[in-house]
């Protein structure tokens, strides 16, 4: 790690385990964060697999120090409540009261530690009436009005491979909870305990259709709305080769650049049609996109102004010109697990790059090394 890390000197404590925690903290550790990561003895986080490392847990939990810590035994929780005096922050995934009960929660390390910023991430919350329910990025989406709006006209609801309430409801809300909490635990020299719901946070972003019901006086149905396929200049369209041309010309400038480019000028004044005259858009547009495959498109497109883009697999993105000018993708090796692909940290603050990352630790490989920086060993 280098000096010019914001978040040089802030120790963390990580009791979380598969990804929205995890990726939350690996935010905090990319960005120079001491992340300690508490795990159960023997097993470890569960995305570790049965070889200790998978892509999964290699990808977040670089930059990450392991300590293995039996919770359930009195000598596990003296030890983390000695750590937690040492700590500027702790995050936890357990079901609301669990941390509590066994002698981890906020009450109890805050009494020791005053200044402490604690985050609980959870599915519901730390109280109302599904504070204990159990559920996944599926059901939070399901329960804020997002799930509803995903998919096409008239079919199921559809979910994305990219989680958005783990994603951004948890991992990101908590990051943004933790670092304002720090921020006025420096001014005040008090902490705060930080409650990240995930279905909050996610039903805090949908935002787009919470205007469209308002507009509209009702809640569209999915694939009818401003961004989930109701406009002909907002959508996906199909190439001949069956892959998919994304078309984001909102802008009239940018539509009529697009009908230009394609050849439907008598187009121009039918982007943000709805009804008849939008379907009838959109079937034109897309029987044009019909009638040449993705590379074709790609070549147009790469030559006119109209927020169109190929949709590409990921496979592809990580070749794409400007994924390799930004840096994004890395080709690491762990000195067990062997070669990996991983994302470098996302985010550029005007000094230069981040230090080279430390792969992610073996199951308590720091064990040691904490109880005695504690004086415990």
């Amino acid at each position: 790690m280098t000096d010019n890390q914001p978040l040089k000197g802030i120790r963390v404590l990580d009791f979380t385990q598969l990804l929205p925690g995890p990726l939350c903290t690996l935010h905090l550790a990319d960005l120079g964060a001491e992340v300690i990561k508490i795990e159960p003895p023997r097993v470890g986080d569960p995305t570790r697999g049965p070889k200790q490392f998978t892509p999964m847990f290699l990808m977040l939990n670089r930059n990450k120090r392991s300590l293995e810590v039996d919770l359930r035994s009195a000598e596990g929780v003296e030890l983390l409540q000695a750590l937690a005096k040492t700590a500027d922050v702790v995050v936890e995934g357990f079901r609301p009261g669990v941390a509590e009960r066994l002698g981890v929660g906020y009450r109890q390390l805050s009494e020791l530690n005053p200044r402490l910023v604690y985050c609980s991430i959870s599915g519901y919350g730390q109280q109302g009436p599904l504070a204990q329910a159990a559920g996944h990025d599926i059901n939070y989406q399901s329960l804020a009005g997002v799930l509803d709006q995903t998919g096409s006209a008239g079919g199921a609801p559809v979910q994305g491979n990219l989680p958005v309430a783990d994603v951004a409801g948890g991992a990101l809300s908590a990051a943004t909870g933790i670092l304002a909490a720090l921020f006025d635990a420096a001014r005040s020299g008090k902490g705060r305990h930080v409650d990240i719901a995930m279905t909050d946070c996610v039903m805090a972003l949908n935002i787009m259709t919470a205007t469209s019901w308002q507009s509209a006086g009702q809640v569209l149905p999915r694939g009818q709305d401003f961004l989930s396929g109701g406009l002909a200049c907002y959508g996906c369209y199909r190439t001949a080769d069956r892959r998919y041309l994304a078309v984001g010309a909102v802008e009239h400038k940018f539509w009529v650049a697009f009908c230009d480019a394609v050849g439907l000028p008598h187009l121009h004044d039918k982007g943000h049609a709805f009804g008849e005259a939008g379907a009838t858009a959109k079937a034109a547009v897309a029987e044009a996109i019909l009638q040449h495959d993705l590379a074709h498109w790609a070549r147009v497109f790469s030559e006119v102004d109209a927020c169109v883009t190929p949709v590409l697999r990921l496979d592809e993105v990580v070749e794409h010109a400007n994924t390799q000018a930004r840096g994004m993708v890395r080709q690491d090796r762990h000195p067990q697990a062997g070669g990996y692909m991983s994302f470098a940290c996302p985010l550029r603050m005007g000094e230069g790059d981040w230090p080279e990352p430390t792969p992610a630790p073996l199951l308590g490989a720091d064990n040691l090394s904490i109880r005695q920086e504690l004086g415990l060993a």
